[in-house]
């Protein structure tokens, strides 16, 4: 049962059929760190990241299959920061590889929520992040300064992966950053909002809830993702295999 698998696939197709640009992980290319989220104020910021209305997003996809997250890289779709000239729709998106979890189904999944919540802990000089985990969306705030330095998507996907990297259950690290094409942006938001679904309804069945599928709203997500009905009918009986 690979949980993301199916959408790490779609996810990849995607990106691949738009002509993406894409570097190997390098710790020493990671943008300097404020060791906390800076203050980028609107007279100081060169744009805006999925500014104002347009579509804006981040999501986090596990997986335990060597083959969809080879190796750490960074892959980017669209104009690269140096390039911007005004707010652009853009979508953020971590593939991790993980070795094998262990402990039982609620540690397993107290794991996966401690990988995800990474995008909390990395602050780039310059780059002022606002993420709302309410409706998916992830706003980037761009500083001028921090354009005349030369800061790039390279960069800053090295400082993500630096920090994954600490966590010693990921093998490899892909981050994809999308910029400009709206449609594409909206699509992935859309998709953010499906691993979202399927986070929330693994929480759902960590939690021991009714398992009368009936009434159960999150019915739906179950019925499209293989082996969530099954993990909820026989949480605990072996480790969890995301």
């Amino acid at each position: 049962m690979e949980l993301y698998d199916s959408t790490i696939r779609e996810i990849l197709g995607r990106v691949e059929a738009n002509s993406p640009r894409s570097w190997p992980y390098e710790p020493g290319g990671a943008w300097p760190d404020n060791g906390a989220n800076e203050l980028v104020l609107g007279r100081d910021a060169a744009f805006e990241l999925g500014g104002g209305n347009l579509p804006a997003s981040n999501c986090t996809c596990v997986t335990t299959d060597g083959s969809l997250v080879p190796e750490d890289r960074i892959i980017l779709v669209g104009q690269d920061l140096g390039a911007l000239r005004a707010d652009t729709p853009f979508a953020r998106i971590v593939l991790l590889h993980v070795n094998s979890i262990s402990g039982d189904d609620q540690e397993a999944f107290r794991t996966i929520r401690d990988m995800e919540f990474v995008k909390y802990h990395v602050f780039p000089q310059g780059y002022m992040m606002r993420v709302s985990p309410e409706n998916g969306r992830e706003q980037v705030r761009v500083s001028r300064q921090a354009v005349k330095r030369g800061i790039s998507f390279r960069n800053i996907g090295d400082s993500f992966i630096r920090k994954y990297k600490e966590n010693k259950l990921i093998d490899h690290a892909c981050v994809i950053f999308v910029t400009g094409g709206r449609e594409l942006c909206k699509e992935l938001a859309d998709t953010g909002k499906k691993v979202d679904a399927i986070t929330l309804t693994l929480n759902h069945i960590m939690d021991g809830l009714a398992t009368d599928c009936s009434v159960c709203s999150f019915k739906p997500v179950c019925d499209e993702i293989d082996g969530l009905k099954e993990l909820h009918f026989k949480k605990g009986a072996k480790p969890m295999n995301i």
